[in-house]
């Protein structure tokens, strides 16, 4: 089969998996709650918008790729309004800020390309030519190296990253062929590895940056997708998007040491910002989990409809962004009051979301 019909089987197959189903349940619960029958639609919660806004950049957007329709969203943080949407390359999937925070990076996977755009307007600036499938993009925390996974194509690039009063220069370095479908990573502060996950293979990759090579794999659970190495670098945990649940591993070990059971179709991860607690987002429950990364336990759970997905959280803690997949929506969240405060019509497919002022990783 060729490895353009593999690819779109692939897809194919994430798609039939995630449909939206949940139900309402009590905010407070200390696990998840039970998925509905399939095919039931998750009830929206609403609460009154707040009375004030945290402080923003003057001018900034909040940038959404919409991966289906090959364009970008820039929405008003203030007024939480889409005010343009332009066209881009094909199947936008990630983005992400330079290290200096000037230029926010676009991947382009099936245009080969990366777009560079303002971080603070989502302006387009330039593009850069062929990066061949870049799904998903890092930097190494020296800034060294920036990692492209090719999730189409099944290898991993590896760039030296130089920085230029015009804009990030990449040069590439190693590309190495991986089992299935490459898709998310994570990076440890001594720069010394990146770890991938193989969503089509069901491993992850460890990957020494100094010998730059592949060097080791590991099985885990069914279509693993998000990864997050936690602050005190014990422990990857990563969304298992096949099943209802994050695996946590001890990496030096190569050995799964507990399961946190999330919700179906367990799939990216992002931190809260507060040092101590991860967002999980499950597309099938549509919920958006709240992990104590301390004691590796679900705290709460935050019901939203439509498949969550990518996620930001607002500098103050107290307002988190998604996307959601499956009804061509960014959802904005009180997380005092778990509720869905607000829903903004984006174009279909929307997957990556930034704005420049923000809460920290961790």
């Amino acid at each position: 089969m060729s490895i353009h019909l593999r690819a779109t089987s692939s897809i194919l197959a994430s798609l039939v998996l995630c449909v939206a189903a949940a139900s309402a349940f009590a905010q407070k619960a200390p696990a998840p709650a039970a998925a509905p029958a399939p095919g039931a639609a998750p009830a929206a919660t609403t609460a009154a918008l707040p009375t004030s806004t945290p402080a923003v950049t003057v001018g900034q957007r909040v940038v959404v790729l919409n991966s289906a329709d090959a364009s970008v969203s820039l929405i008003d943080p203030v007024t939480m309004e889409e005010v343009k949407r332009y066209s881009v390359g094909k199947e936008p999937h990630h983005l992400m800020p330079t290290p200096d925070n000037r230029t926010l990076i676009v991947a382009n996977a099936a245009s080969n390309d990366l777009m560079l755009v303002d971080p603070v307007s989502g302006e387009l600036k330039t593009r850069i030519p062929k990066i061949v499938d870049p799904y998903q993009i890092g930097f190494s925390p020296d800034q060294k190296f920036f990692v492209a996974t090719a999730l189409r194509l099944d290898h991993v690039d590896i760039y030296q990253h130089t920085a230029t009063p015009n804009g990030p220069e990449f040069k590439l370095l190693k590309r190495l062929g991986t089992p299935s479908t490459p898709s998310h990573m994570a990076f440890t502060d001594d720069n010394r590895w990146v770890f991938i996950t193989l969503q089509g293979s069901n491993q992850i990759a460890a990957i020494d940056l100094v010998s730059q090579n592949v060097a080791w794999t590991l099985p885990v659970g069914l279509q693993p997708a998000g990864i997050f190495l936690t602050p005190d670098q014990k422990h990857l945990m990563v969304g298992i998007m096949g099943a209802d649940y994050v695996e946590v591993i001890d990496w030096r070990t190569q050995k799964t040491v507990g399961r946190i059971v999330t919700g179906k179709g367990a799939h990216n991860l992002r931190g809260l910002g507060d040092k101590k607690h991860v967002l999980v987002s499950n597309r099938v429950t549509s919920s958006i989990s709240i992990v104590d990364y301390t004691t590796m336990k679900v705290v709460d759970n935050i019901m939203i409809p439509g498949g969550p997905d990518c996620m930001e959280v607002t500098p103050d803690g107290k307002t988190l962004w998604t996307t959601t997949r499956f009804n061509r929506q960014v959802a904005v969240v009180d997380i005092a009051s778990r509720k869905v405060i607000k829903t903004i019509k984006v174009g279909r497919s929307p997957h990556g979301i930034y704005f420049h002022d923000r809460a920290s990783f961790y």
